[in-house]
C-alpha cells in the first residue's frame, strides 16, 4: 500500500504595495502610510511595501552632485543639513523604541556621509557618470526604507528593510537599467520568501537595482512604480496597489481642470496610453510585467485610503462604449518637419530621419506624415529641438542642396493633447466632436496622430493653447459627449 503523497500548502495571499515620496515626504505622511500597511496586513499574510524617497530628496541629491561637478562643494554642507533634518523628523515622531531610533539615525548618518564621500569624488573628478549618479540617486531610497520598517515595528508589525540591489539584477544601462527577469525572480524568491514566511512585511527600496556585479543601478525617475510590478510579477503577488496623492487616475489633470474626476478603472492600453502621454500617476515601465504575470493593479491615494481608487483591467474584460475617458498633455515639446517635393515616393527618407533622430539619443513621442509624403513631423523636448535639427541637416545635406528637401525647420513650443478611450474609433463622431469642441474653442490644431491602437488620438498645439484644448475637451466628458 503507497502512502499517500502530502497535499501541497496552499499559497498565501500575496500583495505588493508601493508609497511614492509624498506618501512618506513627512512625520504625519509616513505615519498615515504605516497605518495603510497595519490595516492591509490583516488581509494579506505575505505583504511586500516598495518605498520611494522621501519627496524632494532625490532631486536634492542630483543637484547637489551636479554642483559638486562644477566645483560647487559648498553646497553639500546645507544640503547634509536638510537630508539630517527631514530624515531625524521622521525618526523622533515614529521610532518609539529609543535604541531602535539611535541605530535608524546611525544608519541615515552613514548614508549621507555616502553622499558626501561621492560629492567630493565627484568635485575631483569635475564631471559627473552615469554609474556615480545612480550610486548618488538611490541614497534617498535606502534611508526611507530605515524610516518606515522601524515605524511599522512601533505599531507592532514584525518588519524588515530590504535594498532591492539584492533583489532585481540588471544590465549596465546606468540611470534606465533593464532587469534580468529570470535572475530577478531567482534571487527575489530566494531572499524575500524567508522574510514572508516568518510574517515579516518586507519594506523594499523602489528605484534601485545592481547588476550582476553588484553596482548600483536604477530603473529611471520615477522607477519605484517599475520596482513594485517586477517583484510583484516575479513572486508573483496577487495584487500591485500604488499608493500616491490623488485618488486614482483622473480624468484630466486636477490643477488645469478643477472638475477632472477619478476614473473607476480603465484597460491596461488606457493606462499605458495615459502614462506615455504625460500623466504623471504610474510610470510608464510599470504595465508590461503587470499585465503579463495576470495581476491586478490598483491605484489609491496615501491620503484618503477609503477611496476605491482606479482598478486597471485586462484589456478584453472592458465593455465600454468607445467614450474618451481621460485627456493629458505633455508641454515643452517642439514639432520638427522635413518638407520637399523632392521626397515623394523616394523610399528611405523616414528610416534616415529617424536613425538621425535617434543618433542624438532623443524620443519622439508623436509622429504624423502627410499622405503625399512630400513631409514629415514629428515632436521632441524642446530643449533638444535645436541640436535635432543641426542633425537631420547634416544628415540630408546633399538632399537640401538638390533641393529635394526645401528645409527642415522646427516650430516654436507646443503641447500634445490625447484624448484616451478604449474603441473610440470603432464610435462614429467621437474625433468629429473632439476637433468641433477645439475649434469653439478657437484652438488651432496644428498636426494629428491616430494609431490603430483604437486607444487614443494625439493633437499638437500651441503651448499657449494647451490650457484651453484641454479644457474644451474634458467638457464633453463631462457632458457625456464624447
Amino acid at each position: 500500500m503507497t502512502a499517500k503523497a502530502k497535499p501541497k500548502p496552499e499559497k498565501q495571499p500575496t500583495l505588493v504595495m508601493k508609497f511614492g515620496g509624498t506618501s512618506v515626504g513627512t512625520p504625519d505622511a509616513m505615519s498615515q502610510a504605516a497605518q495603510i500597511v497595519v490595516v492591509a496586513r490583516r488581509d494579506w499574510p505575505r505583504l511586500v511595501v516598495v518605498a520611494s524617497a522621501l519627496a524632494g530628496v532625490t532631486n536634492l541629491l542630483l543637484d547637489s552632485a551636479s554642483q559638486a561637478a562644477q566645483g560647487g562643494l559648498g553646497s553639500l554642507y546645507p544640503a547634509e543639513g536638510q537630508l539630517r533634518e527631514r530624515h531625524y523628523a521622521i525618526a523622533d515622531a515614529l521610532i518609539s523604541d529609543a535604541a531602535r531610533r539611535v541605530q535608524v539615525k546611525q544608519d541615515i548618518d552613514h548614508l549621507i556621509g555616502n553622499f558626501l564621500s561621492l560629492c567630493q569624488a565627484i568635485a575631483v573628478l569635475g564631471e559627473t557618470t552615469p554609474r556615480a549618479l545612480d550610486a548618488v540617486a538611490g541614497l534617498g531610497e535606502r534611508m526611507s526604507v530605515r524610516l518606515l520598517a522601524a515605524a511599522l515595528e512601533s505599531r507592532g508589525v514584525a518588519a524588515q528593510f530590504v535594498e532591492a540591489t539584492q533583489l532585481i539584477v540588471t544590465d549596465t544601462h546606468f540611470q534606465a537599467a533593464h532587469p534580468d527577469f529570470n535572475v530577478t525572480t531567482r534571487q527575489t524568491r530566494q531572499v524575500l520568501d524567508p522574510i514572508l514566511a516568518q510574517g515579516r512585511v518586507a519594506v523594499v527600496t523602489g528605484f534601485i537595482a545592481a547588476n550582476a556585479e553588484g553596482v548600483i543601478t536604477t530603473l529611471g525617475r520615477g522607477g519605484s512604480d517599475y520596482s513594485a510590478a517586477i517583484l510583484g510579477a516575479v513572486l508573483p503577488s496577487d495584487e500591485v496597489w500604488i499608493w500616491s496623492d490623488v485618488d486614482g487616475v483622473m480624468s484630466a489633470d486636477p490643477r488645469l481642470v478643477p472638475q477632472a474626476r477619478t476614473i473607476p478603472q480603465l484597460t491596461y492600453r488606457e493606462i499605458s496610453e495615459l502614462a506615455y502621454f504625460g500623466a504623471k500617476v504610474v510610470h510608464p515601465k510599470t504595465i508590461r510585467p503587470v499585465i503579463e504575470a495576470g495581476i491586478g493593479l490598483l491605484i489609491c491615494n496615501t491620503f484618503n485610503p477609503q477611496h476605491p481608487g482606479t482598478r486597471l483591467i485586462a484589456d478584453d474584460a472592458a465593455h465600454d462604449n468607445g467614450k474618451v475617458k481621460a485627456v493629458t498633455a505633455i508641454h515643452g515639446q517642439r514639432l520638427i518637419t522635413l518638407e520637399g517635393r523632392g521626397m515623394l515616393g523616394v523610399p528611405g527618407v523616414a528610416a534616415r530621419a529617424f536613425a538621425a533622430v535617434a543618433s542624438t539619443g532623443t524620443s519622439v513621442p508623436l509622429i504624423s506624415q502627410a499622405s503625399s509624403e512630400q513631409s514629415i513631423c514629428f515632436a521632441v523636448p524642446a530643449d533638444v529641438a535645436g541640436q535635432v535639427v543641426a542633425t537631420l541637416e547634416k544628415v540630408f545635406v546633399q538632399e537640401l542642396a538638390d533641393r529635394d528637401i526645401d528645409r527642415v525647420w522646427s516650430t516654436g513650443n507646443i503641447s500634445i493633447i490625447t484624448a484616451v478611450g478604449a474603441g473610440m474609433i470603432h464610435t462614429p463622431g467621437i474625433a468629429g466632436r473632439v476637433f468641433s469642441a477645439l475649434g469653439q474653442a478657437a484652438v488651432n490644431v496644428i498636426a494629428i496622430a491616430q494609431g490603430s491602437s483604437e486607444v487614443s488620438i494625439s493633437m499638437v498645439v500651441e503651448a499657449s493653447d494647451a490650457e484651453m484644448a484641454v479644457k474644451a475637451i474634458h467638457a464633453l466628458i463631462v457632458n457625456g459627449e464624447a
